[in-house]
C-alpha cells in the first residue's frame, strides 16, 4: 500500500460524500428558486433546461458531480484489488454513471419545443439512461467483489438496495404510460429522489468500506 494509493482512496471516498450529498441539497435548494417548481411532481432534469432560473447554476453541478463520481470510481478501482475482474466492471458502470447523469445531463439540456425532445433533450435522455442503468446493476457486481464470507451484512444490504432500486425504477418508468390519472406519472419526482437516495446511500456505505479497510499510519 504506497502513501500515493491511500490518498487517492480517501481522496475519492470523500468526493463519493461531496457528491452524493452535495447533489441533494443541490437540487433541493435551487428547486425553491423556481417558481411553480415541485419536489414530489417534477423530475430533476426540468431544473436544467433552457427557461429554468437555476439553469446555468445546475448544469454546472451536475459537469461537477460526474467528475466526483468518476473520481469516486479510480479509488474504488484501487481500493479493491483483489477481485480485479469485477472491480473493472464496477469501475466502468460509476463511470457510466458519472458520466450519464453527471456530466450528460450538465450538458444537454432536457429541453422540449411544441411537445417534441429537441436533440440535446435525445442525448440527455440516453445518456441518462446508461447511467441509470449503470448504477442499478452496480450492487450486483459489488457482492462479488465483497462476498457474503468476508461481509454478510453488506451483502444482503446490497441485495436490498438492488432490489428496491428496481421497484422504484418500474414505479418512475410507468410514468410513460397511461398519462391521464397515472399516480406515476403524478409523483414521478418523488420515485426519481427515491431512486437516487436509495443509491447515493449504497455508495456512501462503499465509500466507508474502503476508508474503513485502509491499514493504519505507522507509528
Amino acid at each position: 500500500m504506497t502513501i500515493n494509493k491511500k490518498s487517492l482512496i480517501i481522496a475519492s471516498s470523500i468526493a463519493c460524500f461531496t457528491a452524493c450529498i452535495g447533489d441533494f441539497f443541490a437540487t433541493f435548494f435551487l428547486g425553491e428558486y423556481y417558481p411553480g417548481y415541485s419536489q414530489l411532481h417534477n423530475t430533476m432534469s426540468l431544473l436544467g433546461v433552457t427557461n429554468s432560473p437555476v439553469s446555468g447554476i445546475i448544469s454546472t453541478w451536475w459537469v461537477i458531480l460526474g467528475f466526483l463520481i468518476i473520481l469516486f470510481a479510480l479509488g474504488l478501482n484501487k481500493a479493491f484489488d483483489d477481485e480485479k475482474r469485477y472491480v473493472n466492471v464496477a469501475t466502468c458502470l460509476l463511470i457510466f454513471y458519472g458520466l450519464g447523469e453527471g456530466l450528460g445531463s450538465g450538458l444537454y439540456k432536457a429541453d422540449h419545443v411544441n411537445n417534441a425532445l429537441t436533440t440535446s433533450a435525445i442525448i440527455h435522455e440516453i445518456l441518462g439512461s446508461i447511467g441509470i442503468i449503470s448504477i442499478l446493476i452496480l450492487p450486483l457486481i459489488m457482492k462479488k467483489i465483497i462476498p457474503v464470507e468476508t461481509n454478510p451484512g453488506f451483502h444482503r444490504f446490497s441485495t436490498i438496495v438492488f432490489i428496491v432500486g428496481l421497484v422504484l425504477m418500474a414505479m418512475f418508468v410507468s410514468r410513460l404510460f397511461h398519462q391521464e390519472n397515472n399516480i406515476f406519472a403524478l409523483y414521478k419526482g418523488l420515485w426519481q429522489r427515491l431512486i437516487v437516495l436509495d443509491y447515493y446511500i449504497y455508495l456512501m456505505v462503499i465509500a466507508l468500506i474502503m476508508i474503513k479497510e485502509q491499514p493504519a499510519e505507522p507509528k
